[in-house]
């Protein structure tokens, strides 16, 4: 396993980080009355302990959840499997979204992240939690009110380091700029949608990030499992797969269907060149991107799981990266066209720019 310190923070973390959005069995959506948690799959408990342990087995050392996934159980089952390891892992962990039908369990509220941090320590079944994320931004409470309660739950020890899950950039340069002129707990911590068939993230978030020194960590690297290689041009999602079910594709869109298949036949090439499989590919390519700090795969079977581990022994070249940068490139819209022709004047090697 290889490790990248998250941010400026110091901490280190596996480049590969294990999510539990599919632990537990099924559940409703609070917020979603036609969705159910099923179609992310279901992982039961004693399978979530020997998937846990393979991924410690390897190394990592980072594990992410929320509240609502499943609610309750992604947290509750995490927390359990990795009770006698606790010191040695990072758990990130993130809360805004309802999981009961109380009016106030919504928002970024100091009423409700008092109360879901220490709900999500009682499931997590420890003292602490090591990166609490928003996981989402809350157009209701202004964030002095939202910073200055995770600045007070950092102070209580309840919480060690503060992220943001799935923020506009504006969202997080307001609360970096909220938090440096309150003299309060910094966000150290991005997490968003970030994979070769969807690389929206980088015309604002990976400079900000790399700017601000804020690390990222990617959910759905591999675009909710399209880019595994299962999916082929003019055969159809295979029945029962996940992004056959159209509510379950909507939450890992790609940027062009179209431009995906190409994108995969790219990535079945240098898989084969190199013996390896195309998930492989496809998470060493996000990891060699600028401004990434991890990438979180949620596999829900021993062999998926093993498989993206595998990952960590080798690497891309630059030029296998280049090649896949040019299949999965898009249109800039403006002005970030204008930024990448007209800036080029006091742009050098290695910089950063949307």
């Amino acid at each position: 396993m290889r490790y990248r310190y998250m941010g400026d923070t110091g901490l280190m973390v596996s480049e590969l980080c294990y999510g539990s959005f599919n632990f537990g069995g099924n559940a409703p959506f609070l917020g979603a009355p036609d969705r159910d948690w099923a179609e992310f799959g279901t992982v039961e408990e004693q399978e979530v302990f020997r998937l846990v342990n393979t991924a410690l087995d390897a190394g990592v050392n980072f594990f992410d959840t929320a509240d609502v996934y499943k609610n309750g159980m992604g947290e509750q089952f995490l927390g359990v499997a990795l009770k006698n390891v606790r010191d040695r892992v990072v758990i990130g962990t993130k809360g805004r979204w309802r999981i009961t039908d109380d009016p106030n369990d919504l928002g970024s509220s100091r009423h409700h992240l008092f109360a879901a941090v220490d709900s999500s320590l009682r499931r997590l079944n420890t003292d602490y939690i090591d990166i609490y994320h928003l996981h989402g931004f809350d157009p209701r409470t202004s964030l002095e009110e939202t910073l200055r309660a995770l600045d007070d739950l950092v102070r209580s020890g309840k919480v060690r380091y503060l992220g943001v899950s799935n923020f506009a950039a504006w969202h997080l340069m307001k609360a970096l700029s909220v938090s440096e002129r309150r003299n309060l707990a910094r966000v150290v911590c991005y997490q968003g949608y970030y994979n070769l068939a969807a690389r929206e993230l980088e015309r604002e978030i990976v400079p900000l990030g790399v700017d601000q020194n804020v690390g990222i960590t990617v959910w759905s690297p591999l675009a909710g499992g399209f880019l595994t290689g299962k999916y082929k041009r003019g055969e159809g999602r295979p029945e029962g797969s996940r992004l056959s079910n159209a509510t379950a594709a909507e939450s890992a869109p790609l940027t062009d269907e179209e431009q995906a298949y190409d994108i995969v036949d790219a990535l079945a090439d240098i898989a084969g060149e190199r013996g390896v499989t195309v998930p492989q590919v496809a998470l060493n390519w996000v990891l060699a991107k600028p401004g990434i700090t991890s990438a979180v795969v949620g596999a829900s079977k021993p062999s998926q799981l093993e498989d993206n581990l595998n990952a960590m022994d080798w690497t891309l070249t630059t030029d296998e990266v280049e090649h896949l940068d040019k299949v999965s490139e898009t249109p800039a819209p403006y002005p970030y066209w204008h930024i990448r022709t007209v800036g080029t004047d006091r742009r050098l090697p290695g910089d950063v720019y949307p």
